[in-house]
């Protein structure tokens, strides 16, 4: 017998229904029996008979009564479906799942470095400089702009992203990079690894073949070897990219030609001429990820590739290294045919980004929040730069290693023979209370090994104290 308790806060035709699905399913109410009629059944529990109804109505509208040609409504075969009263009955399980790529666990496996404790001195290459300056500025443009917003911005928006943030990244890019686009080249994206995978997609077939710098960026060839491309790797040396390695099949090379990812080397002239003759030549298209150009300590930032030939290269930026890597934030910059081709994938798979990101990061851009941080960071990291490198000399780290890639970016290399044991010297490195990045860890083919030391997010204090330490493990 149901009944209704007042002192309970749940309205009383909830409590009647959870009494009533708790008798069918355990067999109180048996499949066949009928319902009492409801004007009955309200004055048995003293309660309207539209409370009644209402408990009557949402039974058979999930399933658990039916009511019959005769008249009269009466509770469902509840076995039937369950299968309970069939012998032998097989148990659920959880679906096969199936087997993952591994460059799904090595992509997880390459940034785990965030996962540190506070007690090492983390020499991370992947994380910027942050400070409560840049939070504040980033929580006033949010505030500003969210206020700003009218109701057509919170619908579903252009696959393209945010057209105001586009025209301040074209702004930036025109002034500060010297590429000049309209907005419908710029395809706002979630990171670089969306890029990539956006471009896989809509540029390439299964199986093409992709060159890839060896060392370089892992995420670049794990993400191409996810969509099933046949991976080319091409060795670094002091020039760069050796592009007469290139494959004559390969249909994309990809490259960071202004700070090369691992080595730190700069993509020398004549290489970057014979780059884009080759690509002209094969028809390939040259992914350019301008990975850390804006942090130059000689002179001024190296022109792109995409200045040069825009016709068949893409242009990648990512806000993760100028901003923060919380915003996940990029774009594709590229040939108008190509950008449209990126973005009806996008607008498939993705549909569009969250729009509060992007509107706060254009409100952040015009607005000189944006410039004035990345004044402040470059100043920050010049001083961290020159304090590496004299601590790499003094230490006697200079000694052993080959230190690299010290004109631009936020990483140095010291670079090892091949006798080096990277694995255990990382490993000793740890337990006294430094980490240090395997140049191993961004390698295909390349037997190459030293370590990566990013030094932008290390406290000045710490820079001197975390390079004497690995000194102490190695020396």
């Amino acid at each position: 017998m149901m009944k209704v308790n007042r002192t309970d806060k749940r309205p009383m035709w909830q409590q009647l229904l959870d009494q009533a699905i708790d008798h069918i399913t355990r067999g109180i109410w048996k499949p066949g029996d009928f319902l009492t009629p409801s004007r009955e059944l309200a004055q048995q529990l003293g309660v309207s008979r539209s409370t009644v109804q209402i408990v009557y109505e949402e039974l058979h509208s999930r399933g658990y009564t039916v009511t019959s040609r005769r008249g009269g409504t009466r509770i469902n075969d509840w076995n039937q479906f369950t299968g309970q009263q069939k012998e032998g009955a097989v148990p659920p399980v959880q679906p096969p799942l199936p087997v993952l790529s591994p460059s799904v666990d090595l992509s997880q496996h390459w940034f785990r470095s965030k996962d540190n404790p506070e007690t090492v001195i983390d020499f991370s290459p992947y994380q910027p400089y942050l400070d409560i300056q840049f939070q504040k500025a980033w929580r006033k443009s949010y505030l500003n702009a969210s206020s700003e917003l009218d109701l057509s911005t919170w619908s579903y928006s252009d696959a393209y992203g945010f057209e105001p943030l586009r025209k301040q990244i074209q702004r930036h890019l025109s002034l500060e990079r010297g590429i000049h686009v309209e907005t419908n080249q710029i395809l706002l994206t979630s990171g670089a690894q969306h890029s990539i995978d956006l471009i896989a997609q809509a540029l390439l077939t299964k199986g093409d073949t992709v060159s890839v710098e060896d060392p370089g960026f892992p995420i670049a060839w794990m993400t191409m070897k996810y969509r099933q491309m046949k991976i080319a790797p091409i060795p670094i040396d002091e020039h760069g990219l050796v592009v007469e390695k290139v494959p004559s099949e390969a249909k994309l090379i990809f490259v960071t030609p202004s700070h090369q990812c691992a080595v730190g080397v700069i993509l020398s002239e004549p290489r970057r001429q014979q780059l884009l003759h080759k690509a002209a030549q094969q028809r390939a298209w040259i992914v350019e990820d301008d990975y850390d150009s804006e942090f130059r300590y000689r002179g001024d930032p190296v022109p792109s590739l995409f200045s040069q030939i825009p016709q068949n290269c893409l242009y990648l930026m990512s806000f993760s290294k100028l901003t923060a890597p919380g915003i996940r934030i990029s774009a594709v910059i590229g040939p108008e045919e190509a950008i449209a081709q990126l973005a009806r994938v996008q607008a498939f798979t993705y549909r569009h980004l969250p729009v509060m990101e992007q509107v706060t990061l254009a409100h952040f851009i015009e607005h000189g929040y944006f410039m004035r941080h990345m004044r402040r960071a470059r100043n920050i990291y010049r001083r961290r730069h020159e304090i590496i490198q004299k601590a790499i000399v003094t230490s006697g780290l200079g000694d052993k290693f080959t230190l690299r890639g010290i004109e631009t970016g936020l990483h140095v290399l010291l670079e090892a023979d091949e006798s080096f044991d990277e694995n255990t010297m990382t490993l000793r490195a740890l337990q006294g209370g430094v980490r240090v990045h395997q140049l191993h860890s961004y390698c295909l083919e390349s037997k190459r090994k030293g370590w990566v030391l990013g030094f932008a997010k290390v406290d000045e204090a710490l820079i001197g104290e975390g390079i004497y330490r690995l000194a102490e493990t190695v020396l």
